[in-house]
């Protein structure tokens, strides 16, 4: 009985499935990203980034969950869910996760140059758009930039590899 309670309604949680999707795409060649949304306490979709795979640019795991929620919901409008996502939406996807009226979006690692969730500017909370989510970042960060820095060493190795054959 000692054992704690899981919560299964808290970001810690919900941040750990994200992960989950997140080295699945890092296990795939991908940038490793991972998002889920969560509704009613329940995860309704998943997704890892599938850019490489898909050869879309737009297939960021933010947009891929996005879109299976719209088709669990039978709706586009997703006021009730939150997204979780491992690190900060970039531009396009914060875009997104406006017009579907997310209420709320909740991310692992910040990204100052490029983030749309207050690092590089804020458009998830921008004044003249017609929604704004609420915003909760750096849970479970320094597990989120571990993942994101493992990949892009990695990949450094390989382009240093590459150039020196």
């Amino acid at each position: 009985m000692d054992e704690p309670v899981i919560d299964l309604q808290s970001d810690h949680h919900f941040m750990g499935e994200a992960l989950r999707q997140a080295v699945k795409a890092y296990e795939a060649g991908e940038v490793p990203v991972g998002a889920v949304v969560v509704r009613a306490g329940r995860v309704i979709a998943r997704a890892g980034n599938q850019v490489e795979l898909l050869k879309d640019a737009t297939a960021h795991a933010e947009m891929l969950a996005v879109t299976q929620a719209e088709a669990v919901a039978g709706d586009w409008r997703l006021t009730d869910c939150t997204l979780y996502v491992t690190k900060e939406p970039c531009p396009m996807c914060a875009g997104a996760l406006v017009h579907v009226r997310l209420a709320r979006v909740v991310f692992g690692a910040p990204d100052e140059k490029g983030g749309a969730a207050g690092g590089a500017l804020n458009l998830l909370q921008w004044p003249t758009l017609n929604h704004r989510c609420e915003i909760t970042g750096g849970v479970r960060a320094d597990e989120c930039r571990a993942l994101l820095r493992s990949f892009f060493q990695e990949q450094r190795a390989k382009q240093g590899t590459a150039l020196s054959e």
